[in-house]
């Protein structure tokens, strides 16, 4: 699955949410994922929150699959800027 499919599958739960912030999962050469207040994108910008992940662990984690707490704590993601803004993702993934 690309960061584009990745985002499609995502945007009617970013939606409904009442997620505030700007987040990016960055994916380093497969591409950004933007999660901007309700909306999601793939085009790079300046985020409160930036997450280093691989395609396939972002892809595992919105699918249910991976747990965000368990794979930061496995080093699977990092997470620079605003930690709190991090532990608000759950309301949308």
């Amino acid at each position: 699955m690309s960061v584009a499919e990745i985002a499609e599958s995502m945007k009617e739960r970013v939606a409904a949410g009442s997620f505030d912030k700007v987040v990016k999962f960055d994916c380093g050469d497969d591409g950004v994922l933007v999660i901007d207040n309700q909306t999601v994108s793939t085009v790079d910008k300046e985020a409160d929150c930036t997450i280093g992940v691989s395609l396939e662990d972002l892809e595992s984690i919105v699918a249910g699959e991976l747990d965000p707490t368990g794979a930061f704590m496995q080093g699977k993601l990092k997470v620079e800027g605003d930690m709190g803004v991090a532990m608000k993702l759950g309301q949308v993934l």
